[in-house]
């Protein structure tokens, strides 16, 4: 009779026996193997390959990778390029996007106009011709005066707050939010353009309090008022907190708001008949003005600036 193979792949059986009658012969229960050598299972020193979940980080990294490929090396100190411009004090994020979109900036000598565009430590970043570099987040507190503009600089020639702040520090920073000419009190210059977004976004509510003196006594229904809101032409505003000055008179109040619309506060007393004769923030974002003098600033403390950036 003829021999019964095996059906291990590329094996032939030894067993030469004969099967048994109205049997069908058996496969060989030993292991396969490949012609070639043992089998290729994985060992401990392959190499990684592309998963889904890393098939998603790369992407967001702007590498194109297969589920199956090798893993490729990036660096994780990537940051987007709109970011890196905001930091380094050109501007906010939404404006960072506009100059980006519009091709001033440019990566090691090439123009990007791609928006979630990622850079490297090492990356050379060029906007209008000029090569910028991230610069050291200040932030600066300024008691502001009366008669100063909250503008980077004015056409009709007003003094601006820049003025006030210009020795502060060789880095080029911005008023968070304004003041109106004629309100004194805290007003805050950074360069950390996350930071100013925060800090006037409405969402995060940055508390405001501000000493207001008016030309008349504020009933306890206007008071309530105020809590409740009042129509202004922009839409309805209210206050978080009202109440009258201690050892002072019914002519000053107390308001506590964190709306961050233009001249809001004056807006709201002259809706009700008021007219507001002294408007003084004494209080921004938990930061106050304690030991600083009316026209000058100082530099927080780090605590302060952990304690900002702790705010949600």
């Amino acid at each position: 009779m003829r021999n019964t193979r095996g059906t291990s792949r590329g094996n032939q059986s030894t067993d030469k026996r004969p099967a048994a009658a109205g049997r069908k012969p058996v496969a060989s229960k030993r292991p396969a193997t490949d012609k070639k050598g043992p089998t290729d299972k994985k060992g401990p020193t392959d190499k990684k390959t592309v998963t889904d979940r890393d098939k998603r980080k790369y992407i967001d990294y702007k590498i194109k990778v297969k589920k199956g490929d090798p893993l490729p090396s990036f660096n994780e100190d990537q940051v987007r390029l709109n970011k890196y411009l905001s930091n380094a004090g050109i501007c906010s994020r939404r404006e960072a996007d506009v100059l980006i979109q519009t091709g001033v900036v440019s990566v090691n000598g090439k123009i990007v106009t791609e928006l979630g565009y990622k850079i490297a430590p090492e990356d050379v970043i060029q906007y209008d011709g000029e090569t910028i570099n991230a610069e050291t987040k200040r932030y600066v507190l300024l008691n502001k005066p009366k008669g100063f503009i909250t503008t980077m600089d004015d056409p009709r020639g007003r003094k601006t707050v820049m003025t006030l702040v210009k020795k502060a520090c060789r880095e080029r920073i911005y008023p968070v939010g304004r003041l109106d000419r004629e309100t004194t009190g805290l007003l805050l210059f950074t360069n950390d353009g996350d930071m100013a977004k925060k800090l006037t976004h409405p969402r995060y509510q940055a508390k405001k309090i501000y000493h207001v003196e008016l030309n008349k006594s504020v009933t306890k229904e206007d008071m309530e008022k105020l809590m409740r809101g009042v129509d202004l032409e922009d839409g309805k505003a209210r206050v978080d907190e009202v109440s009258y000055i201690e050892n002072g008179n019914s002519t000053e109040v107390g308001v506590e708001i964190h709306s961050g619309k233009n001249r809001i506060v004056r807006r709201l007393f002259e809706a009700m008949g008021y007219v507001v004769v002294k408007l003084d923030r004494v209080q921004f974002a938990g930061l106050t003005k304690k030991d600083l003098p009316r026209g000058f600033y100082r530099h927080l403390t780090e605590q302060e600036v952990s304690f900002l950036k702790m705010t949600k």
